[in-house]
């Protein structure tokens, strides 16, 4: 029996379609701190989930390797600076905290799509930091986290001399 190329490339092509929705499916659990709503998320509103959710994946993070600091960027949007908590044991960062309810006394809810939300988030350091000369800062919704390297973990320059 002989197929055709175009029957080939659609077989490929829904795979990859099908791939592409199961990668958003996984995103959309991850995002719900891994448990599902009461009901299907697909066909109700997002504030239908839980009332007070715990995400592992949040917030989204980079990590900066400047020589002799790494530098660490957390997007944690509607946070302030009471509300999160640092953690240094060991090569292990701790980012934690939690966004309360910010409704204004006397007012109804009408819609609730900004849930409270607590976060524990752990990141493996790739080299010792100075925990004592840690330094963070929050400005517009991003916290910037500075750790400066311990004296063994930085880099060193070596001197090349010539033979003669």
């Amino acid at each position: 029996m002989l197929m055709r190329f175009g029957d080939v490339n659609r077989t490929f092509a829904a795979m990859d379609e099908l791939r592409r929705r199961m990668d958003r499916l996984f995103d959309e659990y991850d995002s719900r701190g891994g448990a599902w709503p009461r009901s299907s998320f697909f066909f109700e509103p997002f504030e239908a989930g839980l009332a007070s959710r715990t995400v592992a994946t949040w917030p989204r993070l980079s990590v900066y390797d400047k020589g002799d600091a790494l530098v660490i960027a957390a997007d944690v949007p509607g946070m302030k600076e009471s509300d999160i908590k640092l953690e240094i044991d060991q090569d292990v960062l701790t980012l934690s905290g939690e966004r309360k309810a910010d409704v204004p006394e006397g007012y109804a809810i009408h819609k609730k799509e900004r849930v409270p939300v607590k976060f524990s988030r752990s990141v493996a350091l790739p080299c010792k930091v100075d925990a004592e000369k840690a330094s963070a800062v929050l400005k517009d919704g991003v916290l910037t986290l500075t750790l400066t390297k311990s004296p063994e973990a930085q880099p060193r320059k070596i001197a090349v001399k010539s033979a003669s």
